[in-house]
Formats: structure tokens, C-alpha cells, sequence
């Protein structure tokens, strides 16, 4: 198969365990877009997470594409146009903020430029800051602050306090909002039919690809929706174990440059 778009997770996926994106990644990257394929970033991070990571790999240059928060906001990285936004409800915020009220988890959300988190900060609250490199405005009162459009809500905390919350929402929000996990210590809330699976068709038809044509590589639950999508879905070894289950092919792990390895033996000429 002649793969014409290369879908890629960031975090345990395009990065290694560092955050970074070797020199055998990130030049089989520049040859395969220099062979005519466009990559997509498609990431649950805040466009300000991935801006430098386009740049690095020219995706102005070779019409590449950011799929932020999870599909929730999709831009065209040559013209910098956002083409997609889907916004989080507002009017569940409240309650959201209330059913956890008694746990140890913090709510956090982002404006263009900031991260916003509530008082209840854990060990997992300032992760976000680390990867985004960017300032935290902690508030008292979470609700009253956000007076903005957001993307979408992370809730970080303790993973075993997380499992039991993400029962307790997806059952209270079921048909409502999208509830899945990013990471061991990141739940995501996203609005109801966002998800990096259910976003790739938008840029598929605008750029008259199709779904055979596309190889997905992920990581995390919220890449299981891309990987299952895509014409190949792969899946890193560090990954988890229900990830790997659904892809097409595992390749080695973040760490032995598994995405350059993937596509030197079935994407590249």
C-alpha cells in the first residue's frame, strides 16, 4: 500500500522517554514528506504543545497538519488556519467540578496561552506545565474563572483515584461527553463525538485521501479510536497491552525509534 498521510500520537509515540524526537525519527520524517506524504500531529496537547514540534518537522513547508486536544481543534499548518473546533460543553462544568469535589484530583483547562487548574494540586498537576512550558494560573474557584470557550477538561491525579472517577463519569455523562483516558495519571473529558479516530475522516475528505491510504501510530487509550481507523494501525511496545490488541503491527518501543523503523520497512521508497 502506498501510504499518502502518516498520523502521528507525540507523547510515548513520536517522543522518547526524554521528550525527544531522535535523529533517525526526525529524518525519516523529512525524507517521507520529501516523497510527497503529509503528516498529521494528532495529539491530546494544547496547540502551544505541538507548534514546536510542526516547526521542527517543516509541516509548514510540506502541508502538514496539528490535530490538538485530542481532535478538538485541527490546524493547517501552512496557513496557521484553524479548520475544525469543537468546543467543551460549559453548561456540565459545574457539575463536573462537584462530583469531585472530595477527591484528590485537579481540574485543569487552558485558554490560548495558559493553563488554568483548580487549589487541589497533586503530583500530577504541574506534568502539563512541563511538557506545554508554559504558566499555570492556579484558582480558587474554577467555574467563576473560566469564562472562556475551552477544548476540553484534564483531570490529573493518582491513577487508581482516576479509574474509579472515570466510572463514575462516563456512567453520568454517557451520551454526553467523551471520557477516556491519556495517560495512567490523565483523564480526558472531551465533547461528545471528539476523538482523534472520529476527527481523521474531516481531513481525510478535505484532502481526498482515503482511510486505506492512512498509517496511525499511538501509544495511549486515546489513540485506540486513530489506530483502529487508520488503513494500518501501529502501535508502540511501550505501549498499553488493549493498544496493542487492536493495531495492525507493533513496532519497538519510543525508545529504538519504533515510528523510524515502521516507516523505513513500509512507508518509505
Amino acid at each position: 500500500m502506498d501510504y499518502k498521510l502518516i498520523a502521528l500520537d507525540i507523547d510515548g509515540t513520536l517522543t522518547n522517554s526524554r521528550k525527544e524526537i531522535t535523529p533517525r525519527t526526525r529524518y525519516a520524517l523529512l525524507e517521507a514528506q520529501a516523497q510527497g506524504k503529509k503528516i498529521i500531529l494528532a495529539s491530546g496537547r494544547h496547540p502551544i504543545g505541538v507548534y514546536p514540534i510542526a516547526r521542527d518537522l517543516r509541516l509548514d513547508l510540506n502541508g502538514g497538519y496539528i490535530m490538538s486536544f485530542n481532535g478538538g481543534k485541527i490546524i493547517e499548518c501552512a496557513t496557521n488556519r484553524t479548520i475544525v473546533t469543537k468546543l467543551f460543553p460549559r453548561e456540565y462544568l459545574a457539575d463536573i467540578v462537584s462530583v469531585l469535589k472530595d477527591s484528590n484530583i485537579t481540574v485543569i483547562t487552558w485558554d490560548d496561552r495558559r493553563i488554568y487548574a483548580d487549589s487541589k494540586r497533586n503530583d500530577y498537576t504541574d506534568v502539563e506545565q512541563d511538557v506545554l512550558k508554559t504558566e499555570m494560573v492556579v484558582v480558587d474557584d474554577f467555574v467563576s474563572e473560566i469564562k472562556f470557550d475551552i477544548n476540553k477538561i484534564l483531570l490529573a491525579g493518582e491513577p487508581d483515584e482516576l479509574d474509579e472517577y472515570q466510572k463514575i463519569l462516563a456512567k453520568r455523562y454517557d451520551g454526553l461527553l467523551e471520557v477516556y483516558k491519556s495517560a495512567p495519571y490523565f483523564l480526558e473529558l472531551m465533547p461528545l463525538g471528539v476523538s482523534k479516530g472520529s476527527m481523521l475522516p474531516l481531513l481525510l475528505d478535505k484532502l481526498g485521501v482515503k482511510r486505506d491510504e492512512l498509517i496511525a501510530f499511538g501509544d495511549e487509550y486515546n489513540d485506540m479510536t486513530m489506530i483502529g481507523y487508520a488503513g494500518m494501525g501501529v502501535a508502540m511496545a511501550n505501549g498499553e497491552l488493549e493498544v496493542q490488541k487492536i493495531a495492525n503491527y507493533v513496532c519497538p518501543s519510543n525508545d529504538e525509534d519504533g515510528v523510524a523503523d515502521t516507516l523505513q520497512k513500509f512507508v518509505l521508497k
